[in-house]
């Protein structure tokens, strides 16, 4: 797996033993790009206007989500739940191996 010139990693086209690259390799584009290939483009814009990179989403906390970010509740809980916890849960064990 290559880094783009800007720093970022394809997400969308370096899936590793069926799963993405780990997100710790992620830039500001690659979080935004994943959010919005997950279904919440309007959402994406929040992370991009806040500067989180793949580093800083594998230290969100659920409040982080459901506050920090300016999103509306609903959407919020669904990231958090469905897409950060697990990215965090797949970062640990991918590096607990």
């Amino acid at each position: 797996m290559e880094d783009k010139a800007n720093g970022s990693v394809d997400t969308k086209s370096s899936v590793e033993n069926g799963q993405l690259p780990d997100p710790a390799n992620w830039g500001v584009a690659d979080v935004v790009n994943y959010f919005k290939a997950t279904g919440f483009e309007e959402q994406a814009t929040a992370f991009q206007d806040q500067e989180i990179d793949g580093k800083s989403l594998l230290l969100m906390t659920r409040n982080d989500v459901l506050t920090g970010l300016s999103i509306k509740l609903g959407p919020a809980l669904k990231i958090y739940e469905y897409h950060v916890k697990q990215l965090q849960t797949q970062h640990l064990k991918s590096n607990a191996s």
